[in-house]
């Protein structure tokens, strides 16, 4: 790229609610677009000039349907000119950070934007698998009115523990106690007094041993897959419900539907799944399990809120090297960029 052609922007994948904010970069940048295609074509885009002078992107979740994960092997063949990820969706997992690392290609989330949505799911899904809620709903719909009905339990009284006290975890906690839970809490470290409002940090097996109601709040990487298998949900509580909003394979999908099936998990509320969109057929089978199809961040606000933030990321990273919501793991590296206030 010669010094008098504009930074070259990338869209890879579809924009729903914020194509005019799109469209009006192409006053300051080139900007591309990938919003079809396949992995085979990505790369051979990257690979023979097409997205030379590119500085940065904006992908999604949903656009690895095309492209397939930000592995190594493609991260590896992004032209030298690209610094820039700006991912929508709280979870990345599907973005190998330590190859965009090694790269010094800085990737940003929305953790922000989706904290409210998910945390309203998340309580959704609590008070539908406290109350058993699936039995009667299904019931109702097939004529039977509340079928073969079994009692629920108030949410007054339990202790909820969250594992993951980050952004989701905290509205979480803060909706939960207008229903008069206790709120206890895991993280890697502990929250500053002023975040905990109350919520008793405690460690990974106090968490599992203390919990009415498990919450699983925490991002999927290497370390955290499978958190929460055979040998964790021995440890908890008879009779435990467990709630996750967060990514499928944190829990080990086969361990869970057993110790529903035992009777040592009373009921769970499941917006993610292992291998999503398939889902255990011991869960599909089972009445006590409260299920949804990943709608965590299913709402016209969100989703635009989602979009905008990408598209500010993109921007703040492309105008001033800075990001609004990089990821963790980059926070501190030496050659990361530095933190941008979001207004």
């Amino acid at each position: 790229m010669s010094s008098s052609e504009p930074p070259a922007a990338l869209l890879i994948g579809d924009l729903t609610h914020s194509n005019k904010e799109w469209e009006a970069l192409s006053s300051k940048y080139k900007i591309l677009e990938f919003r079809r295609g396949t992995r085979e074509e990505f790369l051979a885009n990257c690979r023979n000039g097409t997205y030379d002078g590119v500085r940065g992107c904006y992908r999604s979740n949903q656009s690895t349907a095309m492209t397939g994960p930000f592995n190594r092997e493609l991260v590896d063949a992004l032209p030298e000119s690209w610094k820039f990820i700006a991912h929508n969706g709280a979870g990345y997992d599907n973005i190998d950070v330590e190859a965009c690392s090694a790269r010094r290609i800085a990737v940003s989330s929305t953790p922000v934007a989706v904290d409210n949505s998910t945390a309203d799911t998340g309580m959704f899904l609590l008070l539908g698998a406290l109350r058993q809620a699936h039995s009667p709903l299904t019931a109702l719909r097939e004529g039977r009115w509340k079928g073969r009905l079994r009692l629920g339990n108030d949410p007054r009284g339990k202790i909820l523990g969250i594992l993951g006290m980050g952004g989701i975890g905290r509205a979480m906690a803060h909706r939960a106690r207008s229903f008069g839970m206790e709120i206890i809490y895991h993280n890697r470290r502990r929250l500053d007094p002023s975040l905990e409002r109350g919520a008793k940090y405690v460690s990974f097996d106090e968490l599992l041993a203390q919990s009415d109601v498990l919450s699983l709040n925490l991002a999927l990487n290497a370390s955290t897959r499978h958190i929460i298998a055979a040998p964790e949900l021995a440890k908890m509580k008879k009779e435990v419900v467990v709630v996750n909003t967060a990514r499928g394979a944190l829990i080990n999908e086969a361990d869970l539907v057993a110790a529903l099936e035992s009777g040592q998990v009373s009921a769970v509320g499941l917006d993610v799944y292992e291998n999503e969109p398939e889902i255990h057929p011991g869960l599909i089978k089972n009445d006590r399990a409260f299920l949804l199809p990943h709608l965590g961040t299913s709402t016209y606000e969100t989703q635009r809120e989602m979009e905008l933030l990408v598209l500010n990321n993109l921007q703040a990273a492309i105008d001033q090297g800075r990001m609004l919501t990089l990821v963790s793991e980059q926070k501190g590296l030496d050659w990361a960029p530095k933190q941008l206030d979001a207004q």
